[in-house]
C-alpha cells in the first residue's frame, strides 16, 4: 500500500519510528516531512498530507503532531480526506469500518510507540463495511447532501 506520513516538530521521532515500521511491513512510504526537529507549523504538513491523499498519490495517510488534534483539523480541511484522531486500536478500526477514514492522526505526546503501531495495524487491516454507513460517509464530503 502507498502510505504518506507527515508530522510537525513535536512528532518527528514517532514519525521516524512509524515510517520504519511501515517499510518493514512492506508498504511504500512517502515521508512528507519535516526532516529535522526545528519548529514548524503543523497546518503546513497537514495540508501537504491531505493533498497527496486527495490526488491519489497515496492511498492512506498518517498525520502526527504533539496531540494529534491540530494536524487532524488541518488534514480534514480537504473534503476528499477523512482523518480520524485515534488513540487505541478500536478507534482506528472503527474509523475505517464505519467512516472509511483514509487517514489517521495521533499525538506523539499522548500515544506511545507500541500503541501507535497497534493503531496503524488496526487502521491498515480493517475494511470499510459500507452498507448503512455509505450514505453517511458520502455526506462528509458533500454537506449539501445533508438535511
Amino acid at each position: 500500500m502507498r502510505i504518506a506520513i507527515a508530522s510537525d516538530h513535536a512528532a518527528i521521532d514517532l514519525k521516524a519510528t512509524l515510517r520504519e515500521y511501515l517499510i518493514g511491513l512492506g508498504h511504500e512510504i512517502a515521508d512528507l516531512g519535516p526532516e529535522t526537529a526545528d519548529r514548524v507549523d503543523y497546518p503546513d504538513y497537514g495540508y501537504k498530507l491531505a493533498a497527496v491523499i486527495a490526488d491519489g498519490t497515496a492511498e492512506r495517510g498518517v498525520a502526527l503532531c504533539g496531540s494529534g488534534i491540530g494536524i487532524s483539523i488541518a488534514v480534514n480541511r480537504n473534503p476528499a480526506v477523512r482523518c480520524a484522531l485515534v488513540s487505541e486500536p478500536l478507534s482506528a478500526a472503527l474509523a475505517r469500518e464505519h467512516n472509511d477514514a483514509n487517514c489517521i492522526a495521533m499525538g506523539a505526546r499522548l500515544t506511545g510507540e507500541d500503541m501507535a503501531k497497534a493503531c496503524l495495524d488496526a487502521f491498515l487491516s480493517t475494511d470499510f463495511s459500507g452498507g448503512r454507513h455509505q450514505a453517511r460517509v458520502a455526506k462528509l464530503s458533500a454537506p449539501s447532501l445533508s438535511c
